[in-house]
């Protein structure tokens, strides 16, 4: 009788980062780490590039701590930047109206790379802020 196939286990990963920029590259160089010892390199890329825009836009835009979680359950992966901001994001524009534009860009390819992609309040240790998540399915 063939073997069937355990599903994955869930896991979940939080990376505290401080507010500085350099965070975004620890951020994205431990994502490719974490994607990679759990089978998941096929998302390595896209996930990079949302992270790197989630976390970009944490540390930019708010003065407190930040963190990165990570997380894969039923075949999806979660992506989520913390701030200390409970503000929400500004909505995204349409890549279109932006041209040649480096600013607000962040959210905008998010929502064109990822599956879904959110924003709900949230507290941390008793300070209140915000999580923007994203997902991506393993298909």
């Amino acid at each position: 009788m063939p073997e069937i196939p355990t599903p994955p286990i869930p896991w979940e990963y939080c990376l505290h980062i401080p507010n500085d920029l350099r965070a975004v590259t620890v951020s994205r160089r431990t994502l490719r780490l974490i994607l990679t010892v759990h089978g998941l390199i096929q998302l390595a890329d896209t996930a990079e590039l949302l992270a790197t825009e989630l976390v970009a836009n944490a540390v930019r835009h708010t003065k407190g701590p930040a963190a990165l979680r990570v997380g894969w359950a039923a075949g999806v992966l979660r992506l989520g930047a913390w701030d200390a901001d409970p503000e929400p994001p500004e909505p995204p524009r349409p890549l279109e109206e932006l041209g040649d534009s480096e600013d607000g860009r962040g959210l905008a390819l998010v929502q064109a790379c990822a599956d879904q992609w959110g924003w709900q309040p949230l507290s941390r240790n008793g300070r209140r802020g915000k999580l923007v998540w994203c997902e991506l399915g393993a298909a």
